[in-house]
């Protein structure tokens, strides 16, 4: 796939999903887990170096010898503390832990950045991305591939906007971001509610039915009978999304759906390192006592995991 017809399918769905009829579309975002591994301090503290650095870079760390380990670990330090206090909050552990699991998000726009940052000025106006993402499409008012460039174009610039925090028109490499996932930015969600209820509300009321519900999901295409799941979902439908039971969902009950309240594993786990480093239990980790605990962050090639949990114990 071209970036190109990437770029134009972000603009049509908040995910593009081709599915055979009798497949479930998913639109609900989920909270991924931090790691594979089990979460057992008992057993090893791997589940924890996934958690701090994500998975990949963890492994570079399992290669280092202690010292290099713990000096990398410093500088990882100094990242995290955004307000240069000398101190680690839970709340800029948590910030860090997030950003360490959507790496993946960051190195996609990193690979795009060149392809829309025309000027080379280390931002992207919204006429940068409009002429890269469209260019002569919008010249053709009948294109042979049936999409409705000037539609899209519409909803592209109101998402660019909402992302544009400084209203500026251009995007710096965070607001880019929000704006191509926007499901990972809280400031977001909204856009996102908005662009979901438009794909699935077809007669245009601004709401929701059973019917647009399943539709969005399933294509009966020929089909006698529907799949178990279609019956279940129409079920999930009355009980738990129609929430007033008005037979439709509103912004808020689309809301409650697609972006549920998932439980936060970052903000978990910040406070378990927390706990488990800060020895003088002022609620913050200064670099000493990260580092103190390097083991439980990060590893490196000479881990004795038995003596580390001597030294866990000992707290």
């Amino acid at each position: 796939m071209t970036l190109r017809r990437l770029l134009l399918c972000l603009s049509l769905s908040m995910a593009c999903v081709w599915s055979k009829p009798t497949e479930k579309k998913e639109r609900v975002h989920h909270e991924a887990q931090l790691s594979d591994k089990v979460h057992d301090d008992a057993q090893s503290f791997d589940y924890d170096h996934d958690a701090f650095l994500g998975a990949d870079e963890a492994k570079t760390f399992d290669q280092l010898t202690p010292e290099e380990s713990k000096e990398r670990l410093g500088v990882i330090v100094d990242k995290i503390d955004t307000d240069k206090d000398g101190f680690v909050t839970e709340g800029e552990l948590k910030a860090w832990i997030k950003k360490a699991q959507k790496k993946y998000v960051y190195d996609s726009v990193e690979r795009q950045w060149q392809d829309f940052d025309l000027n080379q000025d280390g931002l992207i106006s919204w006429d940068e991305y409009r002429n890269v993402t469209y260019g002569t499409y919008l010249d053709d008012p009948d294109p042979d591939d049936g999409f409705n460039y000037k539609q899209m174009m519409v909803r592209d610039e109101r998402r660019f906007h909402a992302a544009d925090t400084n209203g500026d028109l251009v995007a710096t490499k965070e607001e880019f971001t929000a704006f191509l996932h926007p499901e990972e930015y809280d400031y977001m969600k909204g856009i996102v509610v908005q662009e979901t209820m438009e794909d699935i509300d077809k007669n245009g009321d601004g709401f929701i039915d059973l019917e647009e519900y399943i539709g969005d999901m399933y294509s009966q295409d020929g089909d006698t009978e529907e799949p178990e799941w279609v019956k279940t979902e129409r079920e999930q439908f009355v009980e738990f999304r129609d929430k007033n039971r008005d037979g439709r969902m509103d912004k808020e009950e689309t809301k409650d759906w697609i972006l549920p309240t998932d439980y936060d594993h970052a903000e978990a786990e910040a406070r378990h390192l927390v706990y488990e480093s800060d020895r003088d239990k002022d609620g913050r980790l200064t670099k000493e006592e990260i580092v103190a605990k390097h083991d439980l962050f990060v590893g490196s090639q000479a881990t004795d995991f038995g003596e580390a949990l001597v030294r866990h114990d000992e707290f």
